[in-house]
């Protein structure tokens, strides 16, 4: 759905909870009343805010529509949120998480709540656990991981001199085999790889 562009419309001057938020990672949230009726009415809102501070900026913009009993709203457009596209009626303590998750973490978690999906909250909660690094390319973290599990150890011993020279470990191939079998995920960003194992 095409919606006009906030930045372009005047408004009056804001509420206290619908002023320009300081954070980077923010939702525009709109008046579905307003918008149906042909006029641009809403607040940008910080998306690190906690969710009852999400709700009450919410319900200032609401508020001030010049519809009366205006209750109705959507995300019309959003800014920080990297490669993750948020649906207009996400929820807010989702939003939250997410912000949140972006002010602690930076770019990686915008990007492993672009792999999960925003729909289940104790997903989003596993970065910790998931989150394997950036990487320049997920052959890099392969061959990084081939390097851990000593694989040179491996050849050196079970692999007469003679015939050491012969052997390569296809690297490429592993690191394809890790994504397609799931043991990694990766998402593209910041020349290179955010990888994730959610399996873990």
């Amino acid at each position: 759905m095409e919606h006009p562009t906030p930045s372009n419309q005047p408004e009056p001057q804001p509420a206290e909870a619908e002023r320009e938020p300081v954070s980077d990672t923010r939702i525009y949230v709109a008046s579905l009343s307003d918008y149906n009726d042909g006029r641009l009415h809403g607040a940008w809102l910080d998306a690190t805010a906690e969710p009852d501070e999400l709700t009450e900026g919410v319900t200032a913009m609401l508020a001030r529509s010049p519809i009366p009993g205006a209750e109705e709203y959507a995300i019309h457009d959003y800014e920080g949120f990297g490669p993750l596209r948020l649906g207009e009626y996400e929820d807010l303590a989702t939003i939250s998480q997410i912000g949140q998750g972006i002010a602690t973490h930076g770019p990686a978690f915008a990007h492993w709540a672009a792999v999960c999906g925003t729909d289940d909250r104790d997903e989003l909660g596993r970065f910790d656990d998931v989150y394997l690094g950036h990487w320049d390319s997920i052959e890099d973290y392969a061959e990084e991981l081939l390097d851990d599990l000593g694989i040179d150890e491996l050849i050196e011993r079970n692999i007469p001199d003679s015939l050491q020279g012969y052997v390569t470990v296809d690297t490429e191939g592993f690191a394809r085999d890790l994504e397609y079998s799931g043991d990694v995920t990766s998402s593209e960003g910041d020349n290179g790889v955010y990888l994730f194992d959610q399996n873990r």
